[in-house]
């Protein structure tokens, strides 16, 4: 039996869609929810920022262990060499070149005649083949392009070296039955395309894509390119189901685990579905679970610095040797360190800086029946900066009242409060992880009120920012 490959692009779909976001951490967790569901392609978004993107895809390619992580390139080296340089520890790393191929996409979006778009195309894919055999070609607007010059650029990207040839639906017009004659007429007039694996990508402008999709592994199509998260786009959950249940029929399967399928989709359209309110700085739709042991007092410097790198750290050498000191401290007391122990030894050993904003005083006013209200005053540069802000709750109000006052928000990356001590009189721990340009940045507060160990925590993280941006 032929196995149909389902390809996710809700990570790609985010970017474009109005309608739902995903912070850098919910990228990460979907790509772990994606590869252990059994999808067999996981596409990212491309590089922008080489420092942000270059870090974000790294990320994401130490979590995808099973599926292949595409990701697109811009037709020059500079972008498939910065893209290879990210995308390279992967299991299964593909480079994808897309080009439109219609001619309205052509000169308005591509700004390229179409004896210059197939001199691009060649050139990008052979650039693609020195460092990897994994190269998709990606034809956008397909359906609506000449059919002459479709059938020379599906062949020039075969002879430049593509292994798979994506077709792409971008109007989504098409029905089922019509989809079926499109590719049935291009494999009679490019037979080269018998030799490579057939994509599909189908918009759902008019609800047929997932119709349109089963059409086309019925006429040979081997990957398919679907949405966890309900896009314009075939759905992930319904292909797979189809491809399941019709097995036999089509002599074809998929490796989505169907037993998991529906509480996977669950979790991803939860989190896709938690948008970052206004009125709080809490980004992140990830659940997360119990805190798992990691690290045990046999654990070497290597793996507690691989640990930190897994939880999102980028430690300079002197940081790691501080790192690994009090994690030696602490694991001397105690067989086994967890992954929350981990964040509090970091943010209060690595990265120590001189403090740019310091907390002169803050009032926080709550009720039963009112929203909390901040206000609080930072000094920086001998001067002091005010800001007011309501919230839900006392966390929420003084957050954003630090983030009124700096005039900038950063991705609240995790938030963690434990207590020290026991007794009326306990002291509280507060551990901050922000987030700025794809680095995790930790600040740890302790005090006996915790709204005040959350303030100095936030304040601590901040500074770290702050300095490192000013030193660039």
């Amino acid at each position: 039996m032929q196995e149909v490959r389902i390809s996710d692009i809700t990570m790609k779909q985010s970017v474009k869609s109005a309608d739902f976001t995903l912070t850098f951490k919910e990228k990460l967790e979907l790509s772990k929810l994606l590869d252990k569901l059994g999808v067999s392609v996981i596409e990212i978004e491309g590089i922008e920022n080489n420092k942000i993107d270059g870090l974000r895809i790294k990320s994401i390619a130490a979590n995808v262990k099973n599926g292949i992580l595409a990701v697109p390139v811009k037709h020059t080296r500079e972008s498939v060499e910065a893209t290879w340089n990210a995308l390279k520890e992967a299991a299964s790393p593909r480079l994808q070149v897309a080009a439109p191929v219609s001619s309205v996409q052509m000169e308005y979006i591509f700004g390229k005649k179409p004896q210059k778009v197939l001199e691009s195309i060649a050139e990008t894919i052979s650039i693609c083949k020195e460092y990897t055999d994994d190269v998709e070609f990606i034809a956008d607007d397909a359906t609506r392009s000449d059919e002459k010059f479709l059938y020379e650029a599906v062949s020039t990207a075969i002879k430049a070296g593509a292994k798979i040839i994506t077709l792409c639906d971008t109007a989504g017009t098409m029905l089922p039955t019509e989809f079926a004659a499109f590719l049935d007429t291009l494999y009679e007039n490019v037979p080269e395309l018998k030799n490579v694996d057939l994509g599909i990508s189908c918009s759902n402008e008019l609800c047929m894509a997932d119709a349109c999709a089963i059409a086309a592994v019925r006429y040979g199509a081997v990957e398919i390119k679907t949405a966890s998260y309900s896009t314009a786009t075939a759905s992930l959950p319904n292909v797979a189901k189809i491809i399941t249940a019709k097995s036999s029929s089509f002599k074809a399967y998929c490796s989505v685990r169907m037993t998991e399928l529906n509480r996977a989709i669950r979790q991803i359209e939860w989190m896709c579905e938690t948008d970052r309110s206004k009125s709080s700085p809490f980004d992140n739709g990830v659940q997360d679970g119990s805190d798992k042991i990691m690290l045990s007092c046999h654990d070497e410097m290597p793996a507690v610095l691989k640990m930190a790198e897994d939880l999102g750290y980028d430690l300079s050498e002197e940081d790691g040797v501080k790192v690994w000191e009090a994690f030696e401290h602490i694991a001397a007391r105690k067989e086994q360190v967890s992954s929350k122990e981990l964040d509090a030894i970091i943010a209060s050993a690595a990265m120590q800086v001189p403090p740019t904003y310091k907390v002169d005083n803050f009032v926080v006013n709550t009720g039963s029946n009112t929203s909390a209200m901040a206000h609080m005053k930072l000094i920086r540069d001998d001067k002091v900066y005010e800001g007011v802000s309501l919230g839900d709750g006392c966390i929420d109000a003084v957050f954003l009242a630090i983030e009124q006052i700096i005039g900038k928000h950063y991705e609240l990356d995790d938030f963690q409060i434990q207590s020290v001590t026991q007794g009326r009189e306990a002291m509280g721990q507060a551990v901050v992880k922000l987030r700025s340009d794809g680095k995790i940045y930790s600040g740890k507060g302790i005090s006996t009120d915790i709204v005040c160990a959350s303030v100095h925590a936030y304040i601590n993280a901040l500074n770290k920012i702050v300095y490192e941006e000013e030193e660039e």
